[in-house]
């Protein structure tokens, strides 16, 4: 949509902001909320009109082009009518029927674009009892209206702990790569040269993948199809015991972080080999996301929005490019090496500037090429590799929305032009890995057995005994 030179002065919209609403790049993120009750309908407009609107102007904005060719957000007036959607499905009284019916609604909706003369959020209202939940809420954003830090902030600026309301909901603490600062001293020199040899590395593999001069295998997890983000999807939502998982972090001296994507890894190369045999062994990359922000915990909206904030609004993360680790033919293989092997990836990733310089690159290649240049580079990125990691924290403690309680939650990633999208978030006791995978190629119960199977070896093989829950 353009405008006219002579309108107000509009905000900006961020570069990343641009880079991911191209005609070539244009993610969502979809966040699921499982309700306990069903949803009441009376109370939609005023979630949308008091509590969810106000947070932030750019839910109530549009994006429009000046003459320069410069995106903007101008605000506009909302109907919340049209954009909240109440699915009609069977009368039949199956939760199995209605949770089918749920999966194939998700993946329609993942097809369907934003229109372009109203803001780019949606929010979708199912009353019909799973096998998880009596109702399911779900909310659609543009990533262009901010990453999953921000919008994670948004939603939770809709929620309230279920035991008091007024006290704010609290978040597990972020555990950072630790490194002894004596043996750093030691090791300065050699860190410094292997940094510049890494940094430069990293550099050139980006551009290298970005271009498709270097691309992982076709394999049962890569279907390599033309136009994969725009093919049907189908969803799976994984739970995890978030105490096993930290029983496997203490005993291993490593971050959850570390602990799940390495289970990630394991589960995703024994299903590979299930399919096909050898591909266990197939060249196959991740592309972990690494918010640049560093945070140690959710700000509120309000500080997020404030000039200069520490920890501002919209886009600010990065890919990191970890091989997924090979799956030797051994059964007496040690499934923990996947652990060790992704630690080691990421530290070394993180410790290089490539995370920088390939920041100044999009910037140069933005100012002379422009941003449609740049989201070309970004979906090359994509493209090229085999799946996307993307993780959240979630609160503590059990939450409401409007007097709802929530008895769990998930995201997905929508648009990246992948076979597999895999998005983590914690909540309570829980940990929620949910998947988006290319339909009628990726078997999405084979691909959910193969995880939950890897998280049993995994931690068998790190505490001892075989995990009670999953």
């Amino acid at each position: 949509m353009e405008i006219e030179e002579a309108e107000a002065v509009l905000e900006a919209v961020s570069p990343i902001g641009q880079y991911l609403s191209s005609s070539i790049v244009s993610l969502s993120i979809i966040a699921v909320l499982e309700t306990e009750i069903p949803f009441d309908l009376s109370q939609t407009m005023s979630l949308v009109t008091d509590v969810f609107l106000p947070i932030n102007p750019r839910f109530s904005s549009i994006m429009v082009v000046n003459s320069k060719g410069e995106k903007q957000w101008k605000k506009v007036e909302v109907n919340p009518k049209d954009h909240i959607k109440v699915p009609i499905f069977s009368t039949e009284n199956s939760t199995k029927l209605y949770d089918d019916c749920l999966g194939e609604y998700i993946s329609n909706i993942s097809l369907e674009n934003f229109p372009e003369n109203k803001p780019l959020w949606e929010i979708h209202i199912i009353n019909y009892p799973t096998k998880q939940a009596a109702g399911i809420i779900i909310f659609k954003l543009h990533h262009s209206l901010g990453d999953g830090f921000s919008l994670m902030g948004a939603l939770l600026s809709c929620l309230k702990r279920a035991d008091n309301p007024s006290i704010p909901l609290t978040f597990p603490s972020a555990q950072t790569h630790s490194n002894n600062s004596h043996r750093t001293r030691l090791k300065i020199v050699p860190k410094i040269l292997s940094s510049m040899y890494y940094t430069i590395s990293d550099l050139c593999s980006s551009i290298a993948i970005s271009s498709g001069f270097v691309e992982d295998d076709i394999s049962p997890i890569r279907s390599g199809h033309h136009g994969v983000e725009f093919l049907p999807t189908t969803s799976i939502a994984i739970s995890f015991s978030l105490d096993s998982v930290k029983q496997i972090k203490t005993k291993l001296g490593v971050t959850i972080n570390d602990v799940v994507t390495g289970t990630l890894f394991l589960g995703t190369r024994l299903y590979m080999e299930a399919m096909s045999k050898g591909s266990g062994k197939a060249r196959a990359r991740s592309l972990v996301l690494l918010n640049t922000r560093m945070f140690c915990g959710y700000k509120s909206v309000e500080e997020m929005v404030k000039p200069n904030a520490e920890l501002p609004w919209g886009n600010h993360f990065t890919f990191l490019s970890v091989p997924i680790p090979k799956l030797n033919g051994s059964q007496s293989q040690d499934p923990l090496q996947f652990i060790w092997k992704v630690r080691k990836n990421i530290q070394r990733k993180r410790s290089s500037l490539s995370v920088f310089l390939t920041a100044k690159y999009l910037q140069m290649l933005r100012k002379f090429r422009g941003p449609e240049a740049v989201s070309k580079f970004l979906h090359g990125t994509l493209k090229y590799t085999s799946m996307g990691i993307s993780n959240l924290m979630g609160p503590i403690e059990h939450m409401t929305l409007t007097n709802h309680p929530i008895s769990g939650f998930y995201f997905l990633i929508n648009g990246p032009p992948q076979s597999l999208k895999i998005g983590l978030v914690s909540y309570m006791d829980k940990l929620r890995v949910a998947a988006a995978i290319e339909k009628d190629f990726i078997d999405a119960q084979k691909f959910k057995f193969y995880s939950e199977k890897a998280f049993n070896i995994i931690f068998k093989a790190a505490i001892g005994t075989s995990s009670t829950q999953v």
